[in-house]
């Protein structure tokens, strides 16, 4: 069995290549992964402006939400 030996600039170049590759050729799979991310990064933002702010009961919530309708 015979092992090739590719040195790690070559290796470099065909990783660049690929991944160029991925991202023209999945434009689509690359915005929904971005997408996804950036939704990600939002709740957890939101979630740690939640945590500082004052707690309010389900009833101020329920009202707060009829209000808008």
């Amino acid at each position: 069995m015979s092992t090739t030996l590719i040195d790690e600039a070559k290796l470099k170049e065909l990783l660049k290549s690929a991944i160029l590759e991925i991202l023209e050729e999945r434009k689509d799979l690359v915005c929904e992964v971005l997408e996804e991310a950036l939704e990600d990064i939002a709740l957890a933002r939101a979630i740690e402006e939640g945590e500082q702010s004052e707690l309010v009961t389900r009833d101020e919530v329920f009202k707060a939400l009829e209000s808008n309708n």
